[in-house]
């Protein structure tokens, strides 16, 4: 870490990594620089102070933090922040071969301020502490965000999958009080948000301590004023109680998508990874899900290639992916993180064979996502207007199945419209307004 005094940073540009919680955790940190005084610039290299907020489920998404660093030194001497993930793991080890200015981990980063501060003077700069007392007290006041925000309801997870850092990255399962949350999302809708995706390791865990759970905080966030759609991610299967079934049926601001990880179609396979559910398991639990909400769409997570996985085991991988038909899905060849049971199994599958499962698995995801967006052409729906497209005059938007959807009009961000898919391609479609929704 810099021993040598650096100029008190005037700007500053955050970088995040991996997954949603991540993005909400970059977002806070810039509210908490802004609030410092500093400017946000998109530009790194024209930044003071470059935040890289990290993930380290993979060991490519680790790689590329220390490439970003190496490009940001060619380019001048900005003050570099490691914040995330990888901080949290790998803190000495990052002050030992990149030599930052300031590493801080995801329970920490309300401290980052001070850590600058530190560092700016030539003091060490290094927090991973994991404190039981809640960050989000410390942070600042929600500011103008985008349509669509992300809300951080529960962090860490007790479940201890075979291949995850999580539990060590992030701490054991915890979730935030139930007003805080509330307020928070009323700060978000009067911020500008129309929709809001509750966040969490394992977002469905989530309870007050008192017997409600994350069906009542969703009917609670249904009546808070101008928040059109609700929306939930990661979820685990074990997790998936019948109130929040329920609420899919009952809520209608909560939208008909979920997104339940599998990673794997055999039981065995399953059982290797500690994921404390079985193939049948999560199938009858879709059953019961479909049932209440005809029209959901459904997303999951795979790992290709996991310690030991047979072709007839990866097999089966394959048919449950054509059993349940998924809008979307997430997969990737299993990447060993150190210090997870996993990474010192018998049978690592040679990088070959992944490749070519991945490939197979890939190309059934894909069809199935154009089946899907297929079979949407002619639905009637609403769409949430994010960004302007490529083209002039063209909208990209939100469908409820979380689809993109483009529109053609004299539209606005923030815009909720009353369409018509009309044609659908492999990853988006195009929607045809009918009469624009009341705001």
């Amino acid at each position: 870490m810099s021993a040598t005094t650096k100029t008190t940073p005037k700007t500053f540009h955050v970088k995040s990594f991996g997954c949603q919680m991540n993005v909400y955790d970059g977002e806070r940190m810039a509210e908490l620089m802004a609030a410092e005084g500093m400017v946000a610039t998109d530009d790194a290299n024209a930044a003071d102070l470059v935040v890289l907020n990290t993930c380290h489920i993979r060991e490519k998404a680790t790689e590329k933090v220390y490439s970003d660093i190496g490009r940001l030194r060619k380019h001048g001497d900005p003050m570099i922040a490691v914040a995330g993930c990888v901080a949290q793991a790998e803190g000495e080890e990052i002050v030992r071969r990149a030599k930052v200015d300031v590493v801080v981990g995801p329970q920490a980063y309300h401290n980052l301020p001070k850590l600058v501060a530190d560092a700016a003077a030539g003091m060490p700069a290094l927090d991973t502490d994991m404190p039981l007392a809640s960050k989000f007290a410390s942070l600042p006041a929600r500011r103008k965000v985008a349509p669509g925000a992300f809300l951080t309801v529960q962090e860490g997870c007790d479940k201890f999958c075979t291949y995850c850092v999580v539990p060590y990255t992030r701490g054991a399962e915890v979730s935030r009080p139930f007003a805080a949350i509330v307020d928070e999302a009323k700060a978000l809708v009067d911020a500008g948000a129309r929709e809001i995706t509750l966040l969490g390791q394992n977002v469905n865990a989530w309870t007050d301590g008192d017997g409600r759970g994350l069906h009542d905080l969703i009917r609670a966030l249904d009546r808070v004023p101008g928040l059109a759609r609700i929306r939930y991610t990661t979820s685990h299967p074990n997790d998936m109680t019948q109130g929040l079934i329920d609420a899919h049926r009952d809520v209608e601001s909560l939208m008909p998508f979920l997104h339940l990880p599998v990673q794997a179609g055999s039981d065995r396979v399953l059982r290797a990874m500690n994921r404390q559910h079985t193939r049948d398991g999560y199938l009858r639990l879709l059953d019961r899900i479909r049932a209440a909400r005809p029209d959901i769409a459904l997303s999951g997570d795979f790992i290709v290639g996991f310690p030991g996985e047979t072709e007839a085991e990866f097999a089966e991988t394959l048919s449950l992916v054509d059993a349940v038909g998924y809008a979307q899905a997430y997969s990737f060849k299993y990447s060993p993180r150190p210090g997870t049971p996993a990474a010192t199994l018998n049978g690592q599958v040679p990088p070959e064979a992944m490749d070519e499962r991945l490939q197979r698995l890939q190309a059934a995801l894909a069809r199935d996502q154009a089946a899907f967006n297929a079979a949407s052409v002619g639905r009637a729906c609403s769409v949430l207007i994010e960004r302007r497209g490529k083209r002039e005059g063209q909208w990209l938007g939100k469908s409820p199945w979380l689809q993109s959807v483009h529109v053609v009009g004299p539209h606005a961000i923030g815009d909720v419209l009353d369409v018509t898919l009309v044609q659908a391609g492999p990853l988006s479609l195009t929607g045809e307004v009918r009469v624009r929704a009341a705001a």
